[in-house]
C-alpha cells in the first residue's frame, strides 16, 4: 500500500501525542510479521528493541553487518540476541558486488571523494537494507531530530518514497538524554564505545570519538561537509 501526502499527515496527526510505545503498539498490531526494528545497535535502536520485544516477544529486529563494525558492535549483536532471547536478524553485502568494489576501488576509497563513500555505503548497507525490506510492509527507526541538521525536519510517521515503504521514527522528538535515562533504567545493553567518546557509531574506518563540545554526529564521515553524513539509508 502507498501512502499519500495527506495519509501521512493524518497519521501524523492522529499519533502527535503518542508516546514511543504507544506507536509501537499500534504499528506492531497493524503489521504483525510484516514490520521490523531496524538497528544499527545504537542507544536509540536499542531503546526501541527493548519497547518492542516488550510489547511482543515475536516483534523482527534486523541489522545490517557491512563487514567493518567495531568489535564492540559484534559483541553487542550477542549481548543483545542473549538478553531478549532472540535471533536478531543479520543482512551482509553480496559477495561478487563486495569483491568487485573492492578490486575496482580499493579497501578505503571512500577518504578520497563523496561519490566512492557513496559507492561503498551502496554495496555495505544499502543494497543488503532493500533485500531486508522485501519481506517487509513498514520499518521502525531510531532517528532524532537533534541528531543532525538532515534530520531536523523529519516526523514520526514518513512515506520512504524510494524504499516505497512506511517508516517509523517512535523518538524522533526525543532527547540524547531522555534515551539514555530509558537505557540506564530498564538496563538495555549498550555499546561500550559510547564510554568512550563515540555517541554515533558506524563502520570503524568512518567513524572516530568526538570532542566535548562537538556535534553528535561530527565523529561519522568527519572529512564531509554536515550536510553530506548520511549514508542514503534515511533518505526520502
Amino acid at each position: 500500500m502507498k501512502y499519500t501526502k495527506e495519509h501521512i499527515q493524518s497519521l501524523n496527526e492522529q499519533f502527535a501525542n503518542a508516546s514511543p510505545e504507544e506507536l509501537l503498539q499500534h504499528f506492531l498490531g497493524v503489521y504483525n510479521d510484516r514490520i521490523a526494528v531496524s538497528s544499527s545497535l545504537s542507544i536509540e535502536d536499542q531503546t526501541l528493541t527493548d519497547m518492542a520485544l516488550k510489547i511482543s516477544k515475536k516483534a523482527r529486529v534486523f541489522t545490517l553487518d557491512t563487514g567493518r563494525l567495531f568489535p564492540e558492535t559484534y559483541q553487542l549483536i550477542d549481548k543483545t540476541n542473549l538478553r531478549y532471547d532472540i535471533k536478531m536478524e543479520v543482512f551482509c553485502p553480496q559477495t561478487e558486488a563486495l569483491q568487485n568494489f573492492v578490486q575496482t576501488y580499493g579497501i578505503n576509497p571512500f577518504y578520497e571523494s563523496l561519490e566512492k563513500r557513496h559507492a561503498c555505503c551502496q554495496v555495505r548497507k544499502l543494497e543488503p537494507l532493500f533485500r531486508a525490506f522485501k519481506t517487509l510492509d513498514a520499518w521502525i527507526c531510531g532517528l532524532r531530530k537533534s541528531q543532525s541538521v538532515t534530520r531536523t525536519n523529519m516526523q514520526k510517521i514518513e512515506w520512504d518514497e524510494n524504499h516505497q515503504i512506511l517508516k517509523i521514527n517512535p523518538l524522533i522528538d526525543w532527547t540524547e538524554e531522555q534515551t539514555w535515562a530509558y537505557i540506564k533504567a530498564n538496563h538495555v545493553p549498550y555499546n561500550k564505545l559510547h564510554d568512550k567518546n563515540y555517541p554515533s557509531i558506524g563502520c570503524e574506518p568512518c567513524t572516530r570519538a568526538v570532542q566535548p563540545g562537538e556535534d553528535i554526529r561530527s565523529g561519522r564521515w568527519w572529512w564531509e561537509a554536515p550536510k553530506h553524513r548520511e549514508c542514503g539509508l534515511h533518505s526520502k
